[in-house]
């Protein structure tokens, strides 16, 4: 197949990905080696170096193996952004098992489908969580539990004041005695590192990554340790510049349970021995901070959390020249707030692209090189991509579809769900379920998701081209559009906007804006202000949630 994107990589990114056929836990095994003095992870002041939580790992592995976990059983992960989920990641991996991350935002319905799903007989769980998973500990299959608390990993004082704050604010919870409950803290204490980790082989799997459940409930996508290596090698080969090994320091803002921050901020962080600072929340005020104290260089994000940083108060001051390199992704990147970071830090703010079953990167723009104004960017090193019809035959450049790629870095498939998989992947082409097409250079455009693609009077609406004509409006900090049930129409456009602090627009003046930048069929029929849109603890806008708000408001009147 014709590949017109390599025309246009920056140089010395290469067209295929170069990475070595071994277990994850290698790439903290060579970074341990390579770099034993490095700090690893900073945690709101406590540091631990590599050659430390290399041993950590292999430590939490040992405990593991002793407390009877095997081979290929399931380890599921509640943790924030934290020290223990990087030991307990890697020490399951390096103990055999299979990684299931969790969402600590989870209710205890959530919880009870995806332990019940995976098939997990071990959970790691933060203490404060600890009641939402006693709510249905008797309607899973869990053995073992093994807590811990973000006080385990503070320097001192900061270990004996968060328990007291934590009371103060009523989340303290005193745990109750049970057999199948171990302390992570003294777990570790107790056995030595585990002397051979388990050489896992390149097709089996190490994670099951959840995906959202927007179409039902959620699918557990089979990432295999060469579908984690490779990705984690095509993120890195993006910026080949080698500045920045075993100098680099990496802001962990973006949860690790989330795909997109294990594999950008972690396992990236940890392939090239940087500092990780590591945020249990993915909070502005908290990032500037970071970013200032640490001299950050890389910055992986989401659009809302680029929104948030350059509305921050009096950011202009602040010392954010530090930060050279950051990919935006898990939504589409308006143009404007890209233009505003670059301004403010001096680094590159470029839009990538990927989705769990992949592991998750598929393109990015080019750093150094062309970007185009709402473009995904170019297929990453040896990633193949085409936009396929109904019939699944490519379609030429211009013309728009699904988008279809390939490449070491897709997923073996949906865990227990063999009729899923067949759906999703056809001829080793993962169907992505996005609405796209790919201009004469190569470069992708996302146009919209196909369960998000608004029928308003018999025309296509694609929400992302009208929420990037409300982003360019001045007054406009975060936009959100879907469709909303019309007897004439099908459906019309409904658009809720965030307005930035104390800016003031009417609907008027937000219609004739849109008139002026859209086709009538596509301008909104219905805006609503809102001082907040409902996001998940990654940072994504939530549609879905509008959808249920309107739904209830139409059952209530």
């Amino acid at each position: 197949m014709a590949k017109p994107w390599l025309a246009h990589y920056d140089p010395g990114v290469p067209e295929q990905i170069s990475y070595p056929e071994v277990p994850l836990w290698r790439l903290l095994e060579h970074s341990a080696q390579k770099y034993p003095g490095n700090i690893a992870l900073e945690f709101m002041g406590y540091h631990l170096k590599y050659e430390g939580l290399w041993s950590a790992a292999r430590r939490f592995a040992q405990a593991l193996r002793s407390l009877g976990v095997k081979e290929g059983e399931r380890v599921a992960i509640m943790l924030p952004n934290c020290p223990q989920f990087v030991i307990a990641f890697y020490g399951t991996l390096a103990a055999g098992g299979v990684c299931v991350n969790v969402n600590p935002l989870y209710t205890p319905r959530e919880l009870k489908h995806q332990l019940n799903d995976s098939g997990a007989e071990t959970l790691v769980i933060l203490d404060l969580l600890w009641p939402r998973y006693a709510e249905i500990a008797g309607e899973v299959g869990v053995k073992r539990v093994i807590t811990t608390g973000i006080q385990d990993y503070l320097p001192f004082p900061k270990n004996l004041l968060f328990p007291v704050k934590a009371r103060r604010e009523k989340r303290w919870v005193n745990l109750p005695p049970d057999p199948k409950r171990h302390s992570f803290k003294a777990l570790l204490k107790e056995h030595p590192p585990l002397e051979r980790p388990h050489l896992a082989k390149p097709d089996d799997v190490a994670l099951l990554q959840y995906t959202g459940g927007t179409t039902g409930l959620s699918k557990g996508a089979m990432l295999s340790h060469r579908n984690l290596v490779a990705n984690t090698y095509q993120a890195i080969s993006w910026y080949p510049a080698k500045e920045f090994e075993g100098k680099g320091v990496m802001l962990g803002a973006i949860p690790f349970f989330h795909v997109y921050g294990m594999t950008v901020a972690m396992n990236y962080g940890i392939a090239e021995a940087y500092k990780i600072v590591l945020l249990p929340r993915p909070e502005v005020k908290p990032c500037v901070e970071a970013i200032e104290k640490h001299g950050v260089t890389h910055f992986p994000g989401v659009p809302t959390l680029y929104v948030g940083f350059n509305n921050f108060p009096g950011i202009e001051k602040r010392k954010v020249g530090t930060v050279k390199v950051c990919i935006s992704g898990s939504a589409a990147l308006p143009v404007e707030v890209a233009r505003r970071f670059e301004e403010l830090t001096g680094g590159k703010l470029v839009e990538g692209y990927g989705l769990t079953e992949a592991a998750p990167c598929t393109h990015c723009n080019p750093v150094v090189g062309k970007r185009k104004v709402g473009s995904i960017g170019l297929p990453m090193s040896g990633v193949e991509a085409k936009v396929v019809g109904p019939d699944l035959q490519e379609l030429p450049p211009g013309e728009i579809g699904e988008l279809a790629i390939r490449g070491p870095n897709v997923m073996l498939g949906y865990w227990n769900r063999p009729e899923e998989t067949a759906k999703s992947i056809v001829i080793d082409w993962l169907l992505t379920g996005d609405i796209a097409r790919m201009d004469e250079e190569g470069y992708f455009y996302i146009v919209d998701r196909k369960k998000d693609m608004i029928i308003a009077g018999g025309y296509n609406v694609y929400p992302r081209e009208v929420e990037e004509v409300l982003y360019a409006h001045p007054a406009v900090q975060e936009a959100a559009v879907i469709g909303v049930a019309d007897a004439y129409r099908g459906e019309t456009v409904a658009a809720y906007v965030v307005l930035k602090p104390g800016q003031v627009v009417t609907q008027e003046e937000l219609d004739r804006h849109c008139r002026a930048n859209l086709a009538a069929y596509k301008v909104p029929r219905i805006y609503e202000f809102r001082e907040s849109l409902p996001k998940s603890m990654v940072g994504k806008i939530l549609k879905r949630e509008l959808r249920e708000q309107l739904d209830r408001e139409k059952v209530s009147s």
